[in-house]
């Protein structure tokens, strides 16, 4: 009998040797280290058969920006089950559990990175932001259809970066939507740590402003450098090396062409490649020649799941009045299931029980892919999973839930 609980201290390094085995992971010590203090701080629950830990799931505290708010949102993470348990509802346990803990403490949503797509949407997790990788040949000139800022540009120490750039990513997460937070601890393992997790080729971290020494800075980029080379072995030639760009964030479109001129300009590289922009980023706007900046991969990237449907509708703003009756599917929390009156508008929502007739039937997780605005209802009306009773209602949802900018992030946890 496979029983669901809490975690205590002393069995995290079990529950990291059980992802290190889930995950075909064998990390070195510094990495196993940093892992065991990221889970310390985390709420934890295990799946326990007899003695043996047989499944296992961590989750941040996190704060998520969402339109107009800032809500609590608990960050899964380290989800995983024993190879010998699989297909006997360990996962499920887990996920009702931390669902149940999550209404329990108020957090009206929740969500994840999904290593696997096809797992999470049965829990009521949609996707609800979108990933690009874009790449850049810096083998010439990056040619810019506008004028870039010119104002100096600082290379700040690693070790002093954090107190200059940690103010301006946290003040340009409420401009988007879909950015959880950040701790000190989460920026200095993972942003700023000295040696890359997953390429050890990497250079150390570099951190480029742009403002002056007595000014507040305009923007940033973060970036690791790395040599190439022929592939020859002895006596190889070296060709133009990589810049991979991990994070730029700017006030203008002039500050973000100065920073995205820079990382191309650096010498003895060829090639600049950005994991994880925003599809509607600037860059893919104002450069002028296409064919030098290329998206070469696109992807799903954070996961929603609404927790408390009426919560979370009612804290986030709106961009246009709406009032539809919506028939909500949520085989997990039954409390969210239902028809609900939404009333919204720039004046604030509401959301009520209603006995009429629905305009719009969905899943609860066709709302959460949808709640950020990144996903619109009528492209899931297209593709059969949202059932529209009434004509145009999942059109004047669309207007109602459009956000100046695409909500996304590059924080994977």
């Amino acid at each position: 009998m496979v029983e669901i609980r809490e975690v205590p201290e002393s069995d995290i390094d079990r529950a990291l040797e059980l992802a290190y085995l889930v995950f075909h992971d064998r990390p070195e010590k510094e990495l196993r280290e940093k892992h065991h203090a990221l889970l310390v701080s985390c709420d934890r629950i295990g799946a326990y058969d007899g003695a043996a830990l047989v499944g296992f799931m961590a989750a941040h505290d996190f704060r998520l920006s969402v339109p107009g708010a800032d809500l609590p949102c608990p960050g899964l993470t380290f989800v995983c089950v024993a190879p010998t348990h699989r297909r006997r509802g360990v996962l499920t346990g887990l996920m009702t559990e931390m669902l149940e803990r999550t209404a329990a403490a108020g957090s009206p949503l929740a969500a994840l990175w999904a290593s696997e797509a096809a797992i999470y949407g049965r829990f009521g997790y949609g996707s609800a932001t979108t990933g690009a990788t874009v790449e850049i040949d810096s083998t010439r000139p990056l040619a810019l259809r506008i004028d870039p800022d010119r104002r100096p540009l600082r290379l700040l120490d690693p070790e002093e970066a954090l107190a200059v750039i940690g103010p301006f990513h946290e003040a340009a997460r409420a401009g988007r939507a879909g950015r959880p937070t950040r701790s000190e601890q989460r920026w200095r393992d993972e942003w700023l740590a000295e040696q890359d997790e997953e390429d050890e080729e990497l250079s150390p971290p570099r951190i480029i402003v742009l403002g002056g020494v007595d000014e507040p800075i305009a923007g940033y980029v973060l970036y690791r450098t790395k040599p190439e080379d022929d592939g020859g072995g002895a006596g190889r030639s070296r060709v133009p090396g990589l810049v991979r760009v991990d994070e730029l964030e700017a006030e203008t479109p002039a500050v973000a062409a100065a920073l995205w001129e820079c990382a191309a300009s650096l010498d003895l590289t060829g090639k600049v490649s950005a994991w994880g922009r925003p599809l509607d980023d600037p860059l893919l706007h104002f450069a002028a020649d296409r064919d030098q900046v290329r998206v070469t991969a696109q992807f799903p990237a954070l996961w929603v799941r609404l927790v408390d449907v009426g919560a979370a509708l009612t804290a986030r703003s709106w961009a246009a009045p709406v009032e539809a009756v919506l028939e909500v599917h949520d085989v997990r929390l039954p409390a969210n299931a239902g028809r609900f009156r939404l009333k919204a508008g720039p004046d604030g929502a509401t959301y009520e029980h209603a006995d009429s007739a629905a305009d719009l039937a969905l899943d609860v997780r066709e709302l959460g892919a949808c709640y950020l605005g990144g996903t619109r209802v009528g492209e899931l009306v297209a593709a059969g999973l949202v059932r529209e009773h009434t004509p145009g209602a999942a059109a004047a949802l669309d207007a109602a839930l459009r956000t100046p900018v695409l909500p996304h992030t590059s924080d994977e946890f």
